[in-house]
């Protein structure tokens, strides 16, 4: 929840990296640049692994998500082999709480793992999580926030990309529809209660409903909305194209992507607070990531017009580019937590790392780069 081991190292396959700092707008979106600097960043990640954090947590899953993205895109082994590393000494398992939607993240990268070698990968703990779920679900009177286990429920916008996209995925997967199903009704559950249909945000959780920012507007958090939308990108993804709520899915992803475009800022960032950018006035990775990775994502997929949102798409992407050390490391991350915020601008996180590295998979794609999994 956003809220207050060794590992395998790939060695670059380009002997000399390009120094971010050095990439001009244009050769930001040539495909071979995107890829060298997405390796750059997830091999950077993969060789500073938290000393105690285990690679389970949400926070490592949201970067372990992302390098499963590159490994996809490349087709490069060591990647792969890296997050199968990773999943074997989790034992293909997950956090205690076992209704709680950050935990069941990582599973994602174990069932992608097993799209792509049924053979070296196990995906029996994740199916019995969700059957012992679909067994006996919780389920409590409303989703306000103040309820005890309230999270065993998705009540907060950030579990709608924990988990969701997992449950359509397994459902593809597995052929079996009780999972989808499952997502569908629980998605619209929470859309429901959080997504303020007059500024078509969401709120982060029910704590949010009356707490205004200093300007006096709504308070919508970056990342937060950030997670919706890449979230919604990825369940949109596993779908079944013939599911009946797919139109009502497609809509609102319409209506949220637009409303999100015109909240940028003229640096190319989405400033912690999208309401009140002069109160959070430094720029933040995470949330912006995950937004550029949404819009690209919509004009690859023919659902968002590529003359109007290029350019946001395009500036948002110097942006993020702009974020990378000549290390590898993605700064401007807003630490954990449930709200916009200042921060120190060196701050970086594998979840900033995870949506960087979404958001280069779509811009290579857009760039015109090959995607063999798509």
């Amino acid at each position: 929840m956003d809220h207050p081991a060794k590992t395998t190292v790939h060695k670059p396959a380009e002997k000399e990296v390009i120094a971010p700092e050095t990439i001009t707008a244009a050769a930001a979106m040539e495909p071979a640049a995107v890829l060298q600097l997405m390796r750059h960043v997830a091999d950077w990640q993969l060789q500073n692994p938290h000393p105690r954090r285990p690679q389970n947590h949400w926070i490592e899953a949201t970067g372990n998500l992302g390098i499963m993205t590159l490994a996809e895109l490349t087709g490069d082994a060591h990647y792969a082999d890296a997050l199968r590393g990773i999943s074997s000494r989790m034992k293909w398992g997950f956090q205690p709480r076992r209704y709680f939607a950050d935990n069941h993240l990582i599973g994602e990268t174990y069932l992608r793992l097993h799209q792509i070698d049924p053979k070296r990968a196990n995906i029996k703990p994740l199916r019995n999580l969700f059957d012992g779920i679909l067994a006996k679900p919780k389920v409590f009177p409303s989703l306000d926030f103040r309820q005890p286990e309230i999270t065993d429920e998705w009540s907060w916008c950030d579990s709608l990309f924990m988990a969701p996209p997992l449950w359509a995925l397994m459902g593809k997967v597995t052929g079996d529809s009780k999972y989808t199903d499952f997502m569908v009704h629980n998605w619209w559950r929470t859309a429901d209660f959080l997504y303020d249909k007059e500024e078509q945000l969401y709120f982060r959780d029910s704590n949010y409903f009356d707490r205004p920012e200093a300007n006096g507007r709504k308070k919508f958090w970056s990342r937060g909305n950030g997670w919706v939308l890449g979230g919604l990108m990825r369940v949109l993804d596993y779908l079944p194209q013939d599911h009946p709520a797919r139109p009502r899915f497609e809509a609102h992803y319409k209506e949220f992507a637009a409303r999100i475009a015109g909240l940028q800022q003229p640096d190319g960032f989405w400033h912690p607070g999208l309401l009140d950018p002069a109160s959070y006035p430094q720029p933040e990775t995470s949330g912006t990531g995950f937004f550029v990775a949404g819009l690209a994502w919509g004009i690859n997929s023919g659902r968002l017009d590529r003359a109007t949102y290029e350019p946001v798409v395009r500036k948002g992407w110097q942006a993020l580019v702009n974020s990378v050390k000549p290390s590898g490391r993605v700064i401007n991350v807003q630490p954990v937590g449930a709200s916009p915020g200042r921060f120190d601008p060196d701050s970086s996180e594998p979840y900033g790392v995870g949506a960087f590295l979404l958001a280069g998979r779509e811009i290579h794609r857009m760039a015109g780069g090959k995607d063999p999994q798509r």
